[in-house]
């Protein structure tokens, strides 16, 4: 599959709260493990203390059919108010070969943020693959069921940035 052709999924807010305060919020790689219902903790690695291009993170997941795993993400894109993206790559092997290249992540993950009169336009993103994930162990368990496979993982990763989003909405909006 090339890039065009990967799965993805997209959800958006307005955000009644300034740019800087919504970008604070979504660069705190620790807030999506207090909102999302499948990102359980997180950590900087290698003595990374904030995003930057480079920088990695570990996150530990859960899921009632999937079990318990942990992801490394390194940090591809961060633009200042605007983009926060980053590749979560299978550094342990859990789907295949260990994957350390960006290049090969499972999936990528984007924030983008633009200002909205008094608000924040606020978008988040998410590309499953080029690299081997669950949902490729899936597929190729059941070829017959491909499309299926690929729309539940979808809309059980939009109903989690839907959460994640409507917590950041919340917080941004409390803290004026």
């Amino acid at each position: 599959m090339g890039s065009a052709e990967l799965p993805r999924v997209r959800c958006d807010v307005r955000v009644r709260a300034a740019l800087p305060r919504v970008w604070d919020l979504v660069t705190d790689i620790h807030l999506p493990a207090r909102l999302s219902p499948e990102l359980q903790r997180v950590a900087w690695l290698d003595g990374a203390l904030r995003p930057v291009v480079g920088a990695r993170f570990e996150g530990h997941n859960s899921h009632r059919l999937l079990g318990e795993w942990r992801t490394v993400s390194q940090v591809v894109t961060l633009e200042e108010h605007r983009v926060f993206a980053w590749a979560v790559l299978d550094e342990d092997g859990r789907f295949g070969e260990p994957a350390r290249d960006p290049a090969r992540a499972l999936a990528s993950w984007c924030y983008e943020l633009d200002a909205d009169g008094d608000g924040t336009r606020l978008r988040q993103k998410a590309v499953l693959g080029p690299g081997r994930s669950g949902v490729t162990l899936a597929v190729e368990y059941r070829p017959d069921r491909k499309e299926e496979i690929i729309s539940l993982r979808l809309e059980e990763l939009r109903a989690g940035m839907e959460e994640t989003l409507h917590g950041i909405t919340a917080l941004a909006e409390r803290a004026g």
